[in-house]
């Protein structure tokens, strides 16, 4: 049997496509993640990929989804937290921080422009709502669950889109839980009643 024929017959195509797809995504620029560099990553025919993703954008959703649903597990994670509402905003905005150092490829696709047909994709609306309604459970308030979406998800994407400077650039992203964590504190330390 060819190394082709073996590398296809793994099992589960669709794992390992969108394994491929990770690791490309994360590796080089998004320009460079097509159908066809994902199955010549995963080691399958060039067609093969449409068996589970009828195209490039189909792909993209899948991997944007599943960048929501890592997300909001740590925003579950660090909520759970015990303390005041400003050390769960800090701890929340800590760990929004980390996913954004550890996947920034990931983060700028799922919030980026390379999705423009958003509103085609119920299950990739859903997961980026469950976001904002995570940190608003969490803080037992939507609204201010939104702000502090809002104001993590700015300072993510200064930090990332490199137009801001709160140590990484000298030290690396994994300064930057730490500079959120302040940050968030100063803006939103007054306890509310």
């Amino acid at each position: 049997m060819s190394e082709r024929a073996k590398a296809y017959h793994h099992g589960d195509l669709r794992n390992a496509l969108l394994d491929a797809a990770r690791a490309l995504l994360e590796e080089g620029p998004l320009a460079d993640l097509s159908l066809r560099a994902v199955a010549r990553r995963a080691g399958v025919s060039h067609a093969a990929p449409y068996r589970h993703f009828p195209n490039h954008e189909a792909l993209l959703v899948e991997l944007a989804i599943e960048g929501f649903v890592e997300l909001r597990g740590e925003i579950l994670a660090a909520s759970t937290q015990h303390g005041a509402e400003s050390d769960r905003i800090a701890k929340i905005g800590a760990a929004y921080m980390r996913f954004a150092a550890r996947r920034p490829a990931l983060a700028r696709l799922m919030f980026g422009p390379q999705l423009p047909n958003r509103d085609r994709f119920a299950e990739l609306g859903a997961a980026a709502d469950s976001i904002g309604a995570e940190i608003g459970a969490a803080l037992h308030d939507p609204a201010l669950g939104l702000a502090v979406w809002a104001a993590v998800h700015g300072l993510a994407m200064l930090i990332l889109e490199n137009v801001i400077d709160l140590g990484q650039r000298r030290s690396g992203l994994d300064v930057l839980p730490s500079r959120a964590e302040i940050l968030l504190r100063s803006l939103f330390m007054v306890e509310r009643g």
